[in-house]
């Protein structure tokens, strides 16, 4: 696009310096470039320096909020990641299922291999309204997913105490959760090539076994074994979160409350 000279100016504007103009009208048949809608004219939103900082939004990260942190502020997962991504979660299924109904709402889908189909009916259910969001599979049978950039899948395993391998695994776009409802034989393989860990409420005897596993100190293994429904000690290496998942309206009407067992 050409631009006018500042000392002659465009024909409908004033000459800078030679006070207001008269604008004339189009001439028939010709278009105004660039002008638009003329709307009504209201004050500029303005802030000062010191009030800029109030525009701070309290999120951590792009992806799944799963809860709020000590400080109240919004825990975000983020589990559509462009590399492999491994989970485990030793709690209830409740607190997988909110998991899952989230990610959904983040516009991805969910394929569960579980052996209580029963358990995920209802949710399977409710998210397909109009698309098959989330889909339900057998042990052992879930089929290739074709996950991509533009259509992420979390793959979740509810396959009881001892999960044998599964036939889809973590991979770019595709995380998997693993499901254990408490720790059994096989949780310290699984443990060991997550990325990140979830711990509900388990016994005294279990708290000291993760503790040596997962290299808690001795404040976290004492709150272990009294953590309320919904609370997840979430841990990433050295780093430790405690998360409070609270059910919104319509997922407490579909899920029931927060719970530790199923």
């Amino acid at each position: 696009m050409s631009t006018a000279s500042p000392t002659t100016g465009p024909a409908t504007g004033p000459v800078p310096g030679a006070g207001p103009a008269a604008v004339p009208a189009p001439a028939a048949g010709r278009r105004r470039f660039g002008l638009g809608l003329l709307g009504p004219r209201r004050g500029r939103h303005e802030l000062s320096s010191e009030q800029f900082e109030a525009l701070a939004l309290p999120v951590g990260d792009d992806g799944v909020v799963i809860g709020a942190d000590p400080r109240e502020a919004p825990a975000v997962l983020g589990l559509a990641r462009p590399t492999p991504f491994d989970a485990v979660l030793i709690g209830g299924a409740w607190t997988a299922q909110v998991i899952a109904l989230r990610t959904v709402g983040t516009g991805a889908r969910v394929a569960v291999e579980t052996g209580r189909r029963q358990l995920w009916t209802g949710l399977a259910q409710a998210a397909n309204s109009g698309q098959q969001c989330v889909t339900l599979h057998d042990v052992g049978r879930v089929p290739p997913q074709g996950p991509t950039v533009h259509s992420p899948v979390l793959v979740v395993r509810d396959c009881g105490v001892r999960p044998p391998r599964g036939r889809v695994v973590a991979a770019p776009w595709q995380p998997v959760l693993t499901l254990l409802p408490y720790l059994g034989p096989e949780a310290p393989r699984l443990m060991d090539s997550a990325d990140l860990v979830g711990v509900q409420r388990v016994s005294p005897e279990e708290a000291r076994r993760l503790g040596r596993l997962l290299g808690l100190p001795q404040e976290d293994v004492d709150a272990l074994p009294a953590l309320p429904d919904g609370f997840t000690l979430w841990c990433a290496g050295a780093s430790r979160m405690y998360v409070d998942t609270r059910a919104t309206e319509p997922e407490t009407g579909l899920l029931g409350a927060a719970r530790r067992m199923d």
